[in-house]
């Protein structure tokens, strides 16, 4: 519970905002004024609204921490929520989505839908409706929150004339239910500045241990080609121009990814990241590689009744060290491991690992136009004409792996992987643009993936 004390220190912190000596934070903030609250703003409007909500703190921190429950709850249906009956249900929040707050950056290194949220592209806080950006960015993540995913928020360029009430980050924070926090698996808080740790403190009594483990804090950017594809990320120019500046003020070079599963040189026996023709070249003329062959294998015996089968990730250390093995030509036993999510998780990461996406970046432009058409007849036989394109080894595996996602689908009343599902989870690995990822393309890309899943066999038996 939080104390008098305990705010009153807080209270002390926000007015002493300037006098808190922290090296790096001094430069950070040197020459750029606005980029934070101003010194009349921290001491009279943070103190007066933190008074305002600082019993509701209070009361909050009360309540014990709801302890850890299963993945899936045993309703389905109510696990996923239901919309807001007071929003209009065709209402696609164009005017906010135009500003690219938010946006959608594929998958992760652990197979976790990325969210990106840029604060430089909030526009003035006197025009804009901040009580509607809070039901879009509820609406954008209602998409992806049944699976594990990852938040990275970029800070830079919150300023005076665009920020939130604190009233409204702590409407936020209590709007935001366990079913947002419950499967963020990490927050990656780029560029932070003494104002985001003042907010940490702020809302520490009412955030869990286990909550506080997933905030992650990103001096540079190039921290974070350890944990997401780098490129998929739609990163603002002003953040770029700020992170150059600032490595540049500390003569600091790129420090080498800590999560990297590769030295420049190519083993003979890896098998991530590799070219298709090159791993069939490789095994024999089979374009299926060993590592999909042992983890379908092991998947069939011990993951297909697993509810939420590729929905969980598993340990980072344990997914580094397994891929790390599997590429020495190490062998691993997935039964004797005995992760089910492990062996999930790399069944992913090998699809997305590949140089080329395995429908090719060839066919992006076609597969996202899918939702053009009418009538689902014409969808299947479209998704025929286009799967005809791929190249043999291409073709070969899709086709490997769509059948054993047809088993995952015969169990779905167990693991509740529906074609519907298994599309949201396997699109992304399956197809991405050769620049970034949009969350527009998401819908139709989940379209492609959904009727390729459930018209499997008009699909695979029609195509050469």
């Amino acid at each position: 519970m939080a104390t008098t004390q305990e705010f009153q220190r807080l209270e002390s912190d926000i007015e002493d905002f300037e006098k808190v000596e922290h090296a790096d934070m001094e430069v950070l903030l040197a020459g750029e004024p606005q980029l934070e609250f101003d010194d009349s703003e921290l001491q009279q409007s943070a103190s007066e609204e933190l008074k305002e909500i600082e019993d509701e703190i209070s009361m909050a921190a009360e309540v014990t921490e709801e302890t850890d429950q299963q993945y899936f709850e045993p309703n389905f249906e109510e696990e996923l929520g239901t919309p807001d009956e007071n929003l209009p249900q065709d209402d696609d929040f164009m005017d906010v989505a135009e500003h690219g707050i938010v946006d959608f950056a594929g998958d992760d290194m652990y197979g976790r839908k990325v969210i990106v949220i840029s604060a430089c592209k909030l526009p003035s806080n006197k025009t804009f409706n901040h009580d509607r950006f809070l039901r879009y960015l509820m609406y954008t993540l209602d998409k992806y929150v049944e699976n594990d995913y990852s938040l990275v928020y970029f800070h830079y360029g919150l300023r005076s004339s665009n920020k939130p009430p604190l009233s409204w980050l702590w409407q936020a924070y209590k709007m935001f239910d366990r079913r947002y926090k419950k499967n963020l698996k990490a927050l990656y808080l780029v560029h932070p500045t003494n104002f985001i740790r003042i907010l940490w403190n702020m809302f520490k009594p009412v955030i869990s241990v286990k909550f506080g483990r997933k905030v992650m804090y990103v001096n540079y950017l190039n921290e974070l080609k350890a944990h997401l594809h780098f490129d998929q990320l739609k990163i603002p120019r002003p953040v770029f121009d700020h992170d150059a500046r600032m490595m540049e003020k500390y003569k600091r070079t790129a420090q080498p990814q800590s999560g990297a599963f590769y030295t420049e040189r190519i083993l003979s026996t890896q098998q991530f990241g590799i070219p298709l023709k090159q791993l069939q070249d490789a095994n024999k003329g089979d374009p299926v590689p060993p590592v999909l062959h042992q983890i379908t294998t092991y998947l069939e015996k011990e993951g297909l009744e697993i509810e939420g089968i590729f929905r969980r990730s598993a340990g980072a250390t344990t997914i580094r060290e397994t891929q790390r093995r599997i590429d020495e030509g190490q062998k691993v036993d997935f039964a004797a491991i005995a992760d089910v999510n492990l062996a999930a998780v790399l069944f992913k990461k090998f699809l997305r690992e590949l140089p080329e996406p395995l429908l090719t970046f060839e066919l992006y432009d076609d597969i996202i136009i899918i939702e053009d058409l009418n009538k689902s007849d014409l969808k299947v036989a479209y998704v025929k004409e286009l799967l005809n394109k791929l190249p043999r080894e291409n073709y070969c595996m899709l086709k490997f792996i769509s059948a054993f996602l047809q088993k995952v689908i015969e169990r779905s009343d167990i693991n509740k992987m529906t074609a519907v599902n298994l599309a949201i989870v396997f699109g992304p690995n399956l197809i991405w643009s050769q620049s970034q990822a949009s969350l527009l393309a998401m819908g139709p890309i989940n379209s492609f993936t959904r009727i390729l899943l459930q018209d499997y066999v008009e699909i695979f038996s029609r195509t050469s």
